[in-house]
């Protein structure tokens, strides 16, 4: 098997009010071994400070927005904050774009119309700006916005899709852009409480129609989609088990063409506290699969 590279996406980086425990724990992991680092850059008008921290605190770890939102931060502002890391931490700071939801838009005040043409217009700005499209990669579900992303960008981010969308995001992209899909994980064998724990994160998704479409497209019917997700998406979504079935969980997202996977250890909704024990296990026994 070919070594390949493992990532975690994890709220607690964006959602901690501890700085010091935050870069600790991008140091372990960056120790363990990961990657990269993904975290919401949340909703603010500027890429949050938090970024930087954690490229300060650590020598090798990528890090990346999982996902900087194009209806909140403006291109100017992301490409500054692009550029001072480049020339801080050369290549180690990847700006993950993406369209977000009406809701969380129209909260702001802004309306939700043609996401598609505002990242195009988006991607225009950070073009004026000098951000490379190596700079950067989308959020993309659906197939203009996966050839989006291999058209003006690094590659593709998608998030809470299963195995089968991987495969697709592969065909769209092509072999030589970069597919780091999110996977969400379960560290628990029993199956009714590790379900419930992951039917706790899915519930929020499944209220979205960006996922619930992109769901729909792949089969999975109103009856999956409902009550937080049948056991059959559920299961098809989200690894959950033992560190090797858990492993298994992952591995078809490679073998469906993933380049890394962002593994997010679901914490039982608490979004402030890092699971640093289940990913010093997954660390472990995915320990074969990391690049040198």
């Amino acid at each position: 098997m070919a070594p390949r590279s493992v990532s975690v996406w994890q709220p607690f980086f964006i959602n901690s009010d501890s700085r010091a425990a935050v870069t600790d724990a991008a140091v372990e992991l960056e120790h363990l071994g990961y990657s990269r680092l993904w975290f919401s850059a949340g909703f603010g008008e500027d890429v949050p400070p938090r970024f930087r921290d954690i490229l300060d605190a650590t020598k090798r770890l990528g890090v990346a927005s999982g996902i900087l939102s194009i209806w909140h931060s403006s291109p100017s502002e992301a490409a500054a904050f692009v550029q001072d890391a480049e020339r801080a931490h050369p290549g180690r700071f990847l700006l993950g774009l993406g369209a977000s939801h009406a809701g969380p838009v129209a909260d702001t005040g802004t309306e939700y119309r043609k996401p598609y043409s505002k990242m195009v217009e988006y991607l225009d700005g950070l073009d004026a700006a000098g951000v490379a499209p190596e700079q950067r990669i989308l959020a993309a579900l659906g197939p203009r916005m996966l050839e989006l992303s291999r058209d003006r960008s690094a590659g593709a981010h998608p998030y809470f899709t299963t195995a089968e969308h991987t495969a697709e995001a592969r065909t769209a992209l092509g072999a030589d852009r970069l597919l780091a899909p999110e996977v969400a994980v379960v560290l628990d064998a029993d199956a009714a409480t590790a379900r419930a724990t992951a039917r706790q994160y899915t519930r929020r998704y499944l209220s979205l129609p960006n996922y619930t479409n992109n769901l729909r497209r792949f089969g999975w019917t109103d009856e999956d989609l409902a009550d937080g997700g049948s056991d059959r998406l559920i299961d098809a979504l989200i690894p959950w088990g033992t560190l090797d079935r858990v492993a298994a969980g992952i591995e078809r997202h490679y073998q469906a063409g993933a380049d890394e996977v962002a593994i997010q250890v679901l914490n039982g909704g608490d979004a402030t506290t890092f699971p640093a024990d289940a990913f010093r296990s997954l660390a472990a026994a995915l320990n074969q699969q990391f690049r040198p």
